[in-house]
């Protein structure tokens, strides 16, 4: 017989206000902290460093890689343009969402002062973000796609009736840049210092924002009726593959304006083993999440596997993935 303990609001209380401390003592300003007029901050033509690393992708497929260096950073620039303006566009619907989700929240509640200290470093965010978009120069650049704007309708009512699902596909947006920029700050690769700047503040911070939507998930999931349980377990997987899509892969105005061919897109971000790995291993840590709130049952794993997105889950948050 399986024991279930339900949670102690006082720990979720407790780690609530240690995240909000951390918003107060550990905060970034993008006028402040980032030295935009700084002579290193300059946008050179034929700049190496905005060559494409291998973490992304394109990066590392020979069709990119057999490009003149030229177009090789034309495309690099461009695509750290649209990494921000994605960025942008999901940190502005994640706002909207936690401040429709703050109307329900009780006098008293720790999440009150949480969830607004987020909202605000997303603001910031979003500042950041078009600052970068706006330096490096290609304001052509486009975030989310008109059929992906479609898919955030569904944001609204999820905050008022299943809100377990819309901090899923917070998940599911902050997860995949989140393990994309912290493998990149974690190798060698000569980044501009802009893309490095802004990589450094966002993950600081991301960092604080995903543990409270795990604390969330983790403290609300396992007291939810068991249909909803059911429910949530499948569209769970299915928020982290399609959130990865909307976040991680280029627009197809990218694809036309570099006239990428369409085997080297499907190769590169889906069919590649190198890519189908990274796509496991991006979610590491929410199957670790999804085991711990009791919907790893035996129809999600089929989910996961069929999405590819399934594997061993992490022995702890952002523990860096290992291979034989």
């Amino acid at each position: 017989m399986t024991l279930s303990i339900a949670p102690d609001p006082a720990s979720y209380d407790e780690i609530l206000n240690a995240l909000s401390e951390g918003s107060v003592n550990r905060h970034f300003d993008p006028y402040v902290d980032i030295d935009w007029e700084s002579p290193e901050f300059a946008i050179i033509a034929n700049d190496p460093r905005w060559i494409l690393p291998r973490e992304e992708p394109l990066g590392r497929h020979p069709w990119y890689l057999a490009q003149p260096v030229e177009r090789q950073i034309q495309m690099g620039m461009w695509r750290q343009a649209s990494i921000a303006k994605v960025g942008l566009d999901f940190e502005q619907l994640l706002i909207r969402g936690l401040m429709q989700y703050l109307v329900s929240v009780p006098n008293g509640s720790a999440e009150f002062r949480y969830i607004t200290h987020e909202a605000a470093e997303e603001c910031n965010h979003t500042m950041m973000f078009q600052e970068a978009i706006n330096r490096i120069g290609y304001l052509d650049v486009v975030g989310m796609g008109s059929i992906d704007r479609k898919l955030t309708l569904i944001i609204w009512p999820a905050v008022k009736y299943f809100p377990t699902f819309f901090f899923t596909m917070i998940l599911g947006g902050e997860e995949p840049i989140d393990h994309l920029q912290k493998s990149l700050l974690r190798g060698d690769t000569q980044m501009h210092p802009i893309v490095q700047r802004v990589m450094q503040i966002h993950v600081a911070e991301e960092a604080r924002h995903i543990s409270f939507a795990h604390e969330y998930l983790k403290r609300n999931v396992p007291e939810a009726h068991p249909v909803t349980k059911f429910v949530l377990s499948l569209l769970f997987p299915a928020a982290m593959r399609v959130m990865m899509s909307m976040i991680a892969t280029p627009p197809k105005e990218f694809v036309e304006k570099f006239e990428v061919p369409d085997y080297v897109m499907r190769e590169a971000y889906w069919s590649a083993p190198e890519s189908r790995a990274q796509m496991r291993d991006i979610f590491a840590d929410v199957r670790a999440l999804a085991t711990s709130a009791g919907i790893m049952n035996p129809v999600a794993k089929r989910v996961w596997k069929l999405l590819g997105i399934d594997g061993s889950a992490s022995r702890y948050r952002s523990e860096p993935a290992r291979r034989a």
